[in-house]
């Protein structure tokens, strides 16, 4: 179980996880994602120590640049060199090590350091307390799109979750970018294990599957255009078509199906991009990642499936007959 981490747009993620902590004895949980500008490393950390207590440690922390949750606060995702300090630090307070003071950023206008306040004692480094050293340490996940966040997770974390789309090209290209970074740090190229956010809905009519996976297509698309440049592998066609994306986004109708980005989005896009069609198509597209070495995928921002009677069924017939044979 995965739950969106954006403030504006849906409850807190840490609170639904620790409610379906309690109802469930099995599911893995995790945010799909977290980011490194909305919560301090400490926060994001102990927020996900703290399911995972609760859970008997199913919880997974995941994480990423922002978008949605940035966005609505009128930002663009955090720049890549202060998500790495914040993975770092969120990796250090996760092994109950300590972070120097000296590394945290503060905006001195808005908070200025302790020693202001001329304590008799106080503490010299930040560490998570309370956090019992003989747990085990929560995983950490980051999601990656452009070969500098996947270099990053692929050293830095437990697994690299890539949002490059379901066409086995990116995916094998963004594998290859985090073997390289692990080499190049001395690292074990096997280290990391990988997975992806795929968009998917099963469904016999090709047309119908399209219009029900669109919206979610665009916001995992547009990762890859971000800022108006491609990223990874593609053709003159899928470069076209991502820039169109990027040109037609509107972050007020984020997801949805009607939007003017998903209109921008040609059948052929959405076949490659995503993963449609009846349940033996799926199964064949869903085996092919996993044959690459992936050991996790996330079907990912399926919001809209139960507003009508055609995505109630396509999410059972996904239920019903594709992930059993994957499983």
């Amino acid at each position: 179980m995965s739950v969106v981490d954006s403030q504006n747009l849906s409850g807190d993620a840490f609170v639904a996880l620790a409610m379906a902590a309690t109802t469930t004895e099995r599911i893995g949980l995790a945010t799909a994602v977290g980011n490194s500008v909305t919560r301090a490393a400490a926060v994001n950390a102990s927020a996900a120590m703290s399911v995972d207590s609760v859970s008997n440690g199913r919880m997974t922390l995941g994480i990423g640049r922002g978008d949605s949750a940035l966005a609505h606060l009128g930002r663009a995702p955090g720049r890549v060199a202060h998500f790495e300090t914040h993975l770092r630090h969120v990796q250090t307070y996760l092994r109950g090590e300590e972070v120097p003071f000296a590394e945290i950023e503060f905006d001195d206008r808005v908070s200025p350091p302790v020693d202001a306040m001329e304590l008799a004692a106080g503490p010299k480094a930040s560490k998570i307390a309370w956090a019992s050293p003989s747990r085990n340490k929560v995983p950490v996940e980051v999601a990656a799109t452009g070969p500098r966040v996947i270099g990053i997770a692929a050293t830095q974390a437990e697994r690299v979750m890539f949002a490059v789309g379901a066409d086995v090209e990116r995916i094998a290209w963004g594998i290859e970018v985090a073997r390289t970074a692990r080499q190049q740090a001395g690292l074990d190229p096997d280290g990391v294990a990988f997975g992806a956010y795929v968009n998917a809905v099963c469904h016999p009519d090709l047309d119908t599957a399209r219009d029900l996976i669109k919206g979610a297509v665009s916001i995992f698309a547009r990762f890859s255009v971000m800022h108006g440049t491609t990223v990874g592998p593609v053709s003159a066609e899928t470069e076209k078509s991502l820039q169109s994306l990027h040109d037609a986004y509107d972050m007020d109708t984020h997801s949805k199906n009607e939007s003017d980005q998903a209109a921008t989005l040609a059948p052929e896009f959405i076949d490659r991009f995503g993963i449609v069609g009846p349940p033996a198509r799926c199964i064949d597209r869903f085996s092919e990642l996993a044959d690459l070495g992936l050991d996790k995928v996330v079907i990912a921002a399926q919001f809209q499936l139960g507003e009508t009677p055609e995505g109630t069924a396509s999410r059972q017939m996904m239920e019903s007959e594709v992930l059993p044979a994957l499983s």
